[in-house]
């Protein structure tokens, strides 16, 4: 890959990611700016404001989470749409890693916050690009299939505040997908789809590190400001979190990226209980 022959600072390159509208373009710059950023070309953090919102192909249709049709795993069409969401999920993901290093610039954090989300944004990139290949496997492509926003409406939910942001997405949205994959693989397998199974096996394990890379800096804010962090964390999850935190959760994949059950026990009884 050729180096930019005008580096940019490091913010202006995640902003210029979230103003592409077409996911491969998308794809493609994240490529780019990560192995910029890694080989030393972009070396300053800079300032840059993002967009509250990112630029946006004009397919998938965006649908209400409640008005998405109901898919059965069952069937080729519900496995097609399986991986269609996910792959959603996974461009989103790509927006919210970008996004967290510009947003948040301002907080004066060390070099290892913005090494971690660039790493994020790199795997994410990884896995819409799996996804989408896997659908053309199907004579399909992203943007075939509707799609509902949640995801991004949790990182503009939580855009006032970094710990806001941590505890919302990358340690209450992120660790289902921790809970979730293993189950889904499992049918995946017995249905006889190796392939599909196998990627999301993988992007099982690699989203771990992102888990804990939210949990890590969630704990990191919380000790500067000198608040405890799984009381703040069960206040802002029940603050800004619509749904409630049900199980059954992947507890060996959650204890591995950090995120321990004393953040997650007590606002699932809760959940129970109501």
């Amino acid at each position: 890959m050729t180096k930019l022959s005008n580096p940019m600072h490091l913010c202006a390159t995640a902003c210029d990611v979230l103003k592409t509208a077409n996911a491969k373009e998308k794809v493609e710059k994240t490529f780019q700016y990560v192995q910029a950023w890694k080989d030393g070309t972009i070396r300053e953090i800079g300032q840059q404001l993002p967009p509250n919102h990112p630029a946006r192909p004009q397919k998938p249709d965006i649908l209400n989470p409640r008005d998405m049709p109901r898919r059965r795993l069952g069937t080729e069409a519900g496995r097609i749409a399986l991986i269609h969401s996910i792959a959603h999920i996974e461009l989103n993901a790509i927006d919210i890693a970008w996004d967290i290093m510009a947003r948040f610039e301002y907080e004066d954090l060390p070099k290892s916050f913005f090494d971690d989300w660039v790493q994020v944004a790199y795997d994410e990139a990884v896995h819409f690009q799996l996804l989408n290949d896997r659908l053309a496997d199907f004579d399909t492509a992203y943007g075939d299939f509707p799609a509902h926003a949640g995801l991004w409406d949790a990182a503009f939910k939580s855009r006032h505040d970094l710990m806001a942001r941590c505890a919302l997405v990358p340690m209450v949205l992120e660790p289902r997908g921790l809970d979730t994959t293993p189950p889904t693989v499992e049918k995946l397998r017995r249905m006889g789809d190796e392939k599909t199974a196998a990627i999301l096996e993988r992007i099982g394990v690699e989203e771990i590190p992102h888990v804990a890379a939210g949990t890590r800096w969630f704990n990191h804010m919380a000790q500067r400001r000198n608040v405890d962090p799984i009381a703040t964390y069960h206040k802002l999850v029940r603050s800004l979190f619509n749904s409630k935190l049900k199980g059954p959760f992947n507890k060996q994949a959650r204890d591995q990226a950090g995120l321990t059950s004393d953040y997650y026990e007590p606002l699932s009884k809760e959940a129970g209980a109501a």
